[in-house]
């Protein structure tokens, strides 16, 4: 891994266990994944999880801030070890694939709303919603109809219209 994992846990004020040391390396080497993803690729290391087990570690490390949580419409929790920076998410509306995208603006909250209705906007959400290209070129006129009914940014809140927000603080969000 590029960063200290140990030195990472420890800055954030977390215990360096073989279970969260494990779940940094699957999502350093998988990002975007979700829970049952990381306990899969975990199956052939000795840090050995259940399910519930990663969510706890994911949960932990998402609420030091050690890793981002987001959640596009219709799909499970995901995770990656990219925060700090305000970036965005294109999702492909065939496979589920997700992908950084860089904000123009760099600065968070990026987007204006039209009215605050007295919050103080920290962070705005962007899901850019398409074909990734390994779709696009095996796409059929069904799956081009599927993804021009898709909106092109969802801005509902982290769990999106299934759900109340996720308690961990997104990314430029007060703490």
């Amino acid at each position: 891994m590029p960063h200290d994992s140990s030195d990472l846990l420890r800055s954030a004020g977390l215990r360096v266990t073989g279970g969260r040391l494990a779940v940094l390396d699957a999502l350093e080497r998988m990002p975007h994944s979700d829970a049952e993803t990381v306990r899969q690729a975990l199956t052939g290391s000795p840090a050995r999880l259940s399910l519930q087990a990663v969510h706890n570690v994911l949960g932990d490390l998402a609420e030091a801030g050690v890793l981002r949580r987001i959640q596009p419409a219709r799909s499970a929790a995901r995770y990656e070890l990219r925060v700090g920076d305000n970036h965005h998410h294109a999702v492909c509306s065939s496979c589920g694939a997700v992908t950084d995208v860089d904000c123009v603006v760099g600065h968070a909250p990026c987007l204006t709303p039209s009215a605050t209705e007295g919050f103080a906007i920290a962070a705005a959400e962007v899901t850019f919603w398409g074909l990734c290209a390994d779709c696009t070129a095996g796409s059929d006129s069904s799956t081009s109809a599927r993804a021009a009914g898709t909106p092109t940014t969802d801005m509902t809140d982290q769990a999106g219209p299934s759900g109340p927000a996720a308690s961990t603080p997104t990314e430029g969000a007060a703490r």
